[in-house]
């Protein structure tokens, strides 16, 4: 399958591990660094950002899951898609969501060539299923007075339309800056999301 290695062994990875890489790195980082989080590290921002706010000086939310408080992921997206995704965890040998590169194609990067969508396939791994299933604690989060905006992509067919907008309605207040492009444009077309990026900038 697409982004699998036999010896890969992603049984022992949990919520909290995404979670501590991050705050890992900011730890390193000499300043306040803006953080961007792109589908579902919207809501691994929201776990790790109240453990180092410190060194965040602003949130920017590209096309990303946004949790109410005690959610997850599956809890937002449509019932066949989670009970697609944890039917092929389980038969996995590590309880990890394997590449379903259809979705890639059609959902994901339904605005790319084929040779790009290969180049995107080829570099995706699959996910453990408790990233999507670990409800995620944002009463923390919440109370954070960093500046946050919504970075958005008016293509992206992941999710009925309008859910992304949706979902940041929970961020309080925050800017939205929009642009062309579906769910990829980050590995479709750099360019104008760098631009985009820049303009969200406090």
């Amino acid at each position: 399958m697409p982004g699998h290695h036999p010896k890969d062994d992603r049984s022992g990875i949990r919520f909290e591990s995404y979670v501590d890489a991050i705050i890992r790195v900011l730890a390193q980082q000499p300043a306040p660094v803006v953080l961007v989080g792109h589908s579902s590290a919207g809501f691994l921002m929201q776990a790790a950002a109240p453990k180092a706010s410190g060194k965040i000086s602003q949130l920017i939310f590209h096309n990303a899951f946004i949790l109410p408080d005690g959610k997850c992921q599956f809890d937002l997206v449509p019932p066949e898609v989670a009970q697609g995704m944890t039917a092929a965890a389980k038969a996995s040998p590590d309880s990890c969501v394997p590449i379903d590169a259809g979705f890639v194609r059609g959902a994901l990067m339904q605005d790319a060539s084929e040779e790009i969508q290969d180049a995107l396939i080829a570099r995706l791994v699959p996910q453990p299923i408790s990233l999507f299933t670990t409800p995620v604690n944002t009463g923390d989060f919440d109370a954070l007075a960093i500046p946050k905006t919504v970075l958005f992509c008016k293509d992206d067919a992941s999710l009925p339309p309008g859910a992304y907008l949706g979902m940041a309605q929970g961020l309080g207040d925050f800017d939205v800056i929009e642009l062309e492009g579906g769910h990829e444009t980050l590995f479709i077309n750099p360019k104008a999301l760098a631009g985009a990026l820049i303009k969200a900038l406090k």
